[in-house]
């Protein structure tokens, strides 16, 4: 992992992970579509696309600074991968600030991007999505290091990262308007799936890197005191349609339609609208169901009211979180 070229920092007292004895240089992709798929980064990330001299119609991705951050191989027979099995979770790209991650934020709003997840990890704040060709792709701004959260003395020296919703109204505020991620943009770092969680620990351990944080199904390792520069969690921790941490749960910030579902009774045939549930209209009567009717009995009846729960909650939460612009929706993609 050869070091990248010294980029700004916004945090002066801190070193850049960057200029680590180890860092992330550059990262690899097989792609089916190399052309596009370079379009894709220079609309998102604004990287310019040059060809590879080392292979014919292998493109190279970068900005002026590190000119091959990126480096595509046009594989059109390569198969997609299943989303469980060893391999790239997603590429880390480290923006100089968290000013510079609210407007790019713009940008990806602007654009219609879509995002699978955005968090704040006590040591960043970062926001998770796909390429094209379904390869994850965080985009994050670090915190000085002064603030990172730390584990207890006698659990060691490290990191002690957390998952929590991140609040993208407060961060939008941060910038006036949309702006594309700036020249000092690098690659922080990069999350791996892997069969075997601690022969993959030891194997990178043993090029220089140190362990900063263990989880039940994922290690980060890091060069530098940086938070991590590697991170690695297991396959079945890595399920599709996840960009994250093991372990953290799903959520939803779109918003939630609250449509009438009726349910046929299995004894009358009737069709039923469970209590709770919005009716079609002001007033409007539901074929089959006599006013004041309750309901099916026994289970059904069961079933309506842990279904009535389950969505006033999703309510309730969707209320608390509509920051989704209507071209954007979420998915559960919530971890490092």
């Amino acid at each position: 992992m050869p070091a990248a070229p010294r980029p700004a920092n916004p945090h002066p007292a801190d070193p850049h992970p960057a200029v680590a004895p180890l860092a992330i240089g550059a990262v690899t992709l097989a792609a089916r579509d190399a052309p596009r798929l370079a379009e894709f980064y220079a609309g998102l990330l604004g990287l310019e696309a040059q060809p590879d001299p080392a292979e014919p119609g292998a493109l190279r991705l970068g900005n002026g600074a590190a000119p091959a951050m990126l480096r595509l191989l046009h594989r059109p027979q390569a198969r997609p991968e299943r989303g469980d099995e060893p391999g790239l979770f997603h590429t880390a790209f480290l923006l100089p600030g968290r000013a510079a991650l609210a407007g790019w934020l713009h940008h990806a709003f602007a654009r219609g991007t879509r995002l699978e997840g955005a968090s704040d990890h006590g040591v960043s704040d970062a926001l998770y999505l796909s390429d094209p060709e379904g390869n994850g792709i965080e985009v994050y701004a670090d915190r000085p290091r002064a603030d990172w959260p730390r584990p207890a003395r006698e659990e060691g020296e490290g990191v002690a990262m957390v998952t929590r919703r991140l609040d993208l109204h407060a961060l939008l505020a941060e910038a006036p308007g949309p702006a594309l991620a700036p020249a000092e943009t690098r690659i922080g770092h990069v999350h791996l799936r892997a069969g075997d969680l601690g022969a993959t620990e030891a194997w990178y351990a043993a090029l220089g890197p140190a362990v900063t944080q263990r989880m039940p199904q994922a290690s980060f390792l890091a060069s530098g005191g940086y938070h991590h520069h590697v991170a690695v969690n297991t396959g079945a921790a890595a399920a599709p349609g996840r960009r994250g941490w093991p372990g953290s749960p799903p959520w939803n910030c779109g918003r939630t339609r609250r449509r009438p579902t009726r349910r046929r009774c299995g004894t009358s045939g009737r069709e039923w609208t469970p209590r709770g549930t919005a009716s079609p209209s002001p007033g409007a009567s539901i074929p089959g169901r006599r006013r004041g009717e309750a309901g099916p009995p026994g289970l059904l009846r069961a079933f309506a009211s842990a279904q009535r729960h389950i969505r006033t909650g999703m309510s309730a939460f969707s209320s608390t979180c509509r920051v989704t612009p209507p071209r954007m929706s979420w998915r559960r993609r919530e971890w490092l």
